[in-house]
């Protein structure tokens, strides 16, 4: 096989972390969702860093809500964080050719899937709130994004939206379910139910 084929080699270092905080797990769990199969551990440092290196920025990484997060730690010292991630079985690399790319483990997905969902909870929150001339456009582009997100997170945010019951949600929920498959549209129907039902 010849250089060009071969795996670049991966070497984990965590340095001397016993542990880390709970909410850097999911801070670095909430960058590595923007990298899944698409980059690996130095982008993610990046990432964290709050680098504003011009791949950051093409990609819009910089967007990302934890963009820059880790700022006060040094490049080696967020590494090493992520590799310890990696040893404690919240994060694996895999394979694409020859590169090593972020993937989630099971465990870091159940972590990832709860933080994201609180995300678009909040967001549908606000805009629920939003008395602006232009709502109707505010949901559309809203709604486009939930069409591209996991199905399991759409569950669960149907779930925290069906636990708050706000009345306000009304209006945006029967909007998305104009747009959505058959199964999320019937969960939809029946959160818009009980909801309507409670109030």
């Amino acid at each position: 096989m010849s250089d060009r084929r071969k795996k670049v080699p991966v070497s984990l270092d965590s340095g001397k972390i016993k542990s880390i905080p709970n909410d850097e797990i999911k801070i670095i769990l909430r960058g590595a969702d923007e990298l899944i199969m698409k980059a690996g551990r130095t982008m993610l440092v990046k990432l964290l860093k709050g680098s504003k290196e011009k791949k950051i920025l093409e990609y819009q990484l910089d967007k990302c809500p934890v963009y820059g997060a880790l700022s006060d730690f040094s490049p080696e010292e967020i590494t090493h964080k992520i590799d310890w991630m990696i040893e404690h079985d919240y994060l694996a690399l895999e394979y694409s050719g020859k590169l090593p790319f972020l993937v989630f483990t099971p465990v870091g997905w159940e972590i990832e899937k709860e933080t994201y969902t609180e995300e678009l909870f909040c967001q549908f929150n606000k805009l629920c709130s939003n008395n602006s001339s232009n709502i109707n456009e505010q949901y559309n582009s809203f709604i486009e994004i939930l069409k591209t997100r996991n199905r399991q997170v759409i569950l669960l945010l149907l779930d925290k939206i069906e636990q708050r019951g706000n009345k306000n949600f009304l209006p945006l929920l029967e909007q998305w379910a104009t747009t959505e498959v058959k199964k999320v549209t019937a969960r939809i129907h029946f959160v818009e139910k009980r909801i309507s039902e409670v109030n």
